[in-house]
């Protein structure tokens, strides 16, 4: 009698042991993600100064006072709340600069979405001010359907919308509202 019970009770032990591993899954991102909250910022940077290089040469600079971090979310993006300064030198080490108020980098996509007061003055003199402005990192592609206005050495334009290679050499405002012919 004790074997026989000494059995039943192995194996309701052995079945509850079993039925335990098979329900238990590997959930490591949400016990990481237990304690943060979805709808605040893995991490916190201050006072970057961030130096992107290829084959040694500097190409880009970043500088802001400060990021978040949301890379933990579905969408994952990084947030530059407090304006974003980036200066991009070409291959001759020339220089343009963009500026805004605040800047968002979309991870999945590539999307730069950069908003209020956003400036990018290239490295021959022309000059982008608009609102709201998309750059598409892996196109290389620059576009806004806000208002825009863009000065050039001969003209300065007006318009709503703005397509442009990220090197300006084919610029276009779209919906042309005016053009003021500059004098030399």
């Amino acid at each position: 009698m004790n074997t026989k019970v000494l059995n039943n009770i192995l194996s309701i032990v052995t079945i509850f042991i079993v039925a335990m591993f098979f329900s238990c899954n590997n959930n490591l991102d949400r016990v990481q993600k237990l304690g943060i909250s979805e709808n605040e910022p893995i991490g916190v940077d201050y006072n970057m100064n961030v130096k992107y290089t290829d084959s040694g040469r500097v190409t880009a600079n970043l500088i802001s006072t400060k990021m978040l971090d949301y890379t933990n979310r579905d969408f994952p993006f990084r947030e530059f709340v407090d304006g974003a300064t980036l200066y991009v030198y070409d291959k001759d080490n020339k220089k343009s600069t963009v500026v805004a108020d605040r800047a968002v980098v979309y991870e999945k996509t590539g999307i730069i979405d950069m908003r209020s007061n956003v400036v990018i003055t290239t490295h021959d003199n022309s000059v982008l001010k608009t609102d709201q402005l998309y750059y598409d990192q892996k196109k290389e592609w620059l576009f806004t359907n806000f208002p825009v206005e863009f000065q050039t050495e001969q003209d300065l334009i007006k318009g709503n919308g703005f397509d442009s290679n990220s090197k300006f050499t084919n610029a276009e405002v779209l919906e042309v509202t005016g053009i003021i012919t500059l004098e030399e």
